[in-house]
This record gives structure tokens, sequence and C-alpha cells, in this order.
């Protein structure tokens, strides 16, 4: 059966009756800013779906874009212009936030895929047992072991500072625990950023199986990134004097 794609959806400008692609924020004839539509944070740009970004390029549009949105060029248009100039700032910094940021970028186009990540917190693994809108956070296999001991020294160090003292020896091993979380979270932007180039190239070229393996393995990285994070946030709560 032959699927024939649907035509690109447009926008008739307000102004001129002019038509314009549905996401153009200002009608190619007539120049005049055009009603807010949804869209991602991607299409709001004029940007595809990507993990790599040129983030000088989009920070260039960025400035470009606030400067063309800001309220103050529309202090005498009509109540609707005025509207949609704040609702397209609005937009604009939220999208910006997002982007220009690699691992909030990579959860943002995961999610636009349909994928959502565990809880990314204690807090929110609370929530989530609460309302059920994300798994809550599991210890990664091979992280057991070291979980448990550090365990046992968080409570040895909780104990000495409740007796009044420190213990320079469960102290050392547990800067030594933080240097090793370091290094783990280090090898772990670095395997994410081989992910995010091979998932570009496989959505280049309508490769979904590839696209699929890539997605599951960034998955895993950023769950196990959240999890030694909070590892981290434990022991430098217990390394505080």
């Amino acid at each position: 059966m032959t699927v024939v794609a649907e035509p690109p959806k447009k926008l008739v400008c307000w102004s001129c009756d002019s038509e314009n692609d549905a996401d153009a924020q200002f009608c190619a004839n007539c120049g005049k800013l055009q009603p807010y539509t949804p869209a991602d944070y991607f299409a709001f740009f004029g940007l595809p779906r990507r993990f790599q970004l040129d983030t000088a390029a989009l920070e260039k549009q960025f400035y470009r874009l606030s400067r063309k949105f800001h309220p103050d060029l529309y202090a005498r248009a009509s109540a609707e212009e005025q509207r949609w100039s704040l609702e397209k700032s609005s937009v604009l910094n939220d999208a910006w936030r997002t982007l220009r940021d690699p691992l909030a970028r990579t959860e943002y186009l995961l999610g636009l895929v349909g994928i959502r990540l565990e809880a990314q917190s204690r807090d929110a693994s609370d929530r989530a047992a609460e309302n059920g809108t994300a798994k809550p956070q599991v210890v990664p296999p091979d992280l057991l072991e070291e979980v448990f001991e550090l365990n046992m020294q968080l409570e040895e160090m909780r104990m000495a500072k409740a007796g009044g003292a420190g213990d320079p020896e469960v102290r050392g091993s547990l800067e030594a625990a933080k240097e090793n979380f370091d290094r783990q979270l280090n090898a772990s932007e670095q395997d994410l950023h081989a992910l995010w180039s091979q998932w570009d190239h496989a959505a280049g070229a309508n490769d979904g199986a590839t696209q699929q393996a890539a997605q599951q393995r960034m998955v895993d990285l950023l769950n196990r990134r959240s999890y030694i994070r909070n590892l981290m946030r434990d022991v430098e709560e217990a390394l505080k004097n």
C-alpha cells in the first residue's frame, strides 16, 4: 500500500491573508507577528530534532528572537499581538534553558519520542510512587556491592558525628568514593556524546532500529547518572563538618 504524505500544515496570516508554515513566528509577506501555536522547543527555534546542536547558532537565534518578541515592541499594537509576544517570549526562554543544556536537551528529546526516565531524586521518587508518573529509581546492578558498602560507611560517619567525633578512616573512604563517582559521571557523559552522534546519524538515515538501540542506552546511562548524583549528594552531606 502506498502511503501518501500529508502536506505540511499552513497558517493564514491574520493581517494579509498570506499562507505561512504552521510554526512561522512572523508572516513571510507582511512581517507581522503570528499567533502563538504550541510546538516543541526544536520546532519553535526552527531546528530539527537532534541531540547535537550548534550552541553558538542557537544562542544567536535566541537573542534575535528575544529582540523581535520583546513586549516593548508591541506596546501600541493590538491586545492580541501583545498577548502573543508575551506567550512567545515565555516559551522562548523555556526552550532556550532546555536546549542549551546538553543533558536537559537529551531528557527533553527522549520525552518527545515517548520515553520517561526514572524519578530523578528521592523526593521525585516518592511523588512517583504516589501518582504513578514515573518509575522510581532502582540500584544499577553493577553498583549493588558498591552502594551497600557506601551505605555502611555513611552510617558509620553519622554515628561518629552523633558521638561528637569524626572518623578519619571513614572520611577518607567517603572522599575516595566521591572521586570515583566523579570519574564515573565523566565517563558516562563521554558515552552519551557518542550515543547522540549515533542517534542523529540514524535519524538522518531513517534507521529506526539504530535509533531505538541508542535511545535505550541513553536511558540506561541517564538513570545511572541520576542515581550516582544522588549518592554523591549523600556523601557530600556526610562530609560536611
